[in-house]
């Protein structure tokens, strides 16, 4: 698949190259011609033929032609088919994931599914590789309000909608600080029953959820005991617990490619309201077969445009995820680490919603919480992303780095870099089943308490194979660093994190 992707993404770029040549040259025909070009009122093209971005359009008497109306609509619905990409990728990311729940694993509302191991999380965009993950879906319009009982204990969790914005955070960021709760959550416009005997109600954005815990306890006793404890039900029926599923087979919970984008797209808005915000984009997909309450039946000419806007849309979320350009993005001057989260947890600021910062988060990773962006020390964690090495070079898999992670990291818990692949944001399969080295580990350290991490295709040097991660020839990949419980330092950038150096 990634092959493919990539081979289809060379060979649009290279006709996009030479069309603009085949136009550069068309262009300086059209100047020597522009004589031709007859002007009208407030210089208007009355007739003749013009080029642009899109190709030559043809005016007679003021009107486009019928092969430029043609050709203007098309380009209508790529344009906008390429912004409703970028503005999707929230929702088909955890609607894809909701489909792999329900159809691969065979999952009921509010049911869980542990990831345990490296393996069990390959599927799952920029997962940790430290801690179990307990995740569930849950449909509020289909199945009323959902309690969530949360255990007491070292629990990192949260409830997200399908915007990926947080509705709650659970465990020690949330309101029960670690002690445990029930939990309610209410979907769009419902309320709560004056019955209710919960300890904290939240509503939810839209009426399919995310809920799900970290446990951040190395004590597999403890980590039992909070598993087992950790359970949803329906409020009108409580006797309904949720159920333990597991992993089966080889899934991928990231935004599907080509058609399939737009399937699950149209998939997650028969069962979604509208937002206020989103009506015009909305609008927008109904001349692409894209509409709620009607079949998603696509015309060829539809799919065409469909399908390349997936690859170029795509191409789009890379650049802004990878290559961002917000103004402050970078950790410190002195590296290239971005802030992987460098948006709002709401999406929203003073004068606008955060789409673009949206979309560069969603396209690589999943779930937000406040826990997860706060600026207190000592709580929620805090997340960095390396996708150069020391000469600004993109990180290659066939290549040798080391990372010297400096002593004295500023966290209270532990921290983790962790590697992913390139093409699929996953954890990278490198068929070792390690993708990480954390502070957890028995690594070798530097007498000044720094530590070199290693990653490579070729193996460890010697003695330093507590420290190293594979890689794969011919991948890209990119790293996070997480902090868990950051400190003043991070805050403070007093804390420099030296880029990976490509090793000779």
């Amino acid at each position: 698949m990634r092959k493919t992707f990539f081979g289809s993404l060379i060979v649009l770029f290279g006709m996009l190259l030479i069309s603009c040549g085949e136009k550069a040259a068309e262009i300086d025909k059209t100047t020597v011609t522009e004589k031709s070009i007859e002007y009208g009122l407030d210089g208007v093209v009355k007739n003749g033929t013009v080029d642009t971005r899109i190709g030559q359009l043809t005016f007679e008497n003021g009107y486009p032609s019928r092969e430029s109306v043609d050709k203007l609509f098309d380009a209508m619905d790529f344009q906008r088919a390429t912004q409703a990409y970028i503005w999707a990728l929230p929702i088909v990311s955890l609607a894809e994931w909701q489909f792999v729940h329900e159809e691969q694993f065979s999952t009921n509302d509010g049911d869980l599914v542990v990831y345990m191991s490296t393996e069990e999380k390959l599927g799952i965009l920029t997962a940790n590789a430290t801690t179990p993950y307990i995740v569930g879906f849950y449909d509020l319009g289909r199945s009323g309000p959902l309690v969530v009982d949360v255990p007491a204990g070292p629990v990192g969790g949260l409830v997200d909608d399908f915007w990926q914005r947080p509705v709650a955070d659970l465990g020690l960021a949330g309101p029960d600080k670690g002690k445990g709760g029930k939990y309610l959550f209410l979907g769009p416009r419902q309320e709560k029953p004056k019955s209710a005997k919960v300890d904290y109600v939240f509503e939810s954005g839209t009426m399919n959820i995310l809920f799900g815990i970290r446990i951040l306890t190395a004590d597999p006793k403890k980590s039992k005991e909070i598993l087992e404890a950790f359970t949803s039900y329906p409020l009108s029926d409580p006797s309904k617990k949720s159920k333990i599923a597991k992993v089966k087979g080889e899934y991928f919970q990231y935004q599907p490619r080509g058609l399939k984008y737009w399937e699950r797209l149209h998939w997650i808005m028969q069962k979604e309201p509208v937002a206020e915000r989103d009506r015009f984009m909305v609008a927008s997909l109904r001349f692409l077969g894209i509409e709620k309450g009607k079949p998603f039946q696509p015309d060829e000419r539809q799919k065409k445009i469909l399908e390349e806007a997936s690859l170029v849309g795509e191409a789009m979320g890379q650049a802004n995820s990878f290559e961002s350009r917000f103004p402050g993005v970078k950790y410190r001057d002195d590296a290239s680490w971005e802030y992987v989260i460098f948006l709002d947890p709401s999406q929203r600021v003073e004068e606008h919603e955060q789409l673009d910062e949206r979309a560069a988060y969603t396209y690589e990773a999943v779930t937000t919480s406040a826990g997860m962006t706060t600026k207190t020390p000592g709580v929620g964690s805090a997340y960095l992303g390396g996708y150069r090495d020391k000469d600004g070079n993109w990180l290659d898999g066939s290549f040798n780095y080391r990372l010297r992670m400096p002593p004295n990291a500023p966290m209270k818990q532990f921290w983790s870099i962790t590697v992913y692949s390139q093409a699929t944001r996953c954890l990278i399969n490198n068929g070792t089943g390690r993708a990480d080295r954390s502070s957890r580990h028995d690594l070798v350290k530097n007498p000044d308490g720094s530590v070199d991490l290693y990653f490579g295709p070729d193996g460890a040097p010697k003695g330093m194979e507590k420290n190293f991660v594979k890689t794969n020839r011919g991948e890209g990949f990119f790293v996070y660093l997480r902090l868990y419980a950051p400190t003043e330092p991070y805050f403070e950038k007093s804390w420099a994190l030296p880029d990976l150096e490509k090793l000779k």
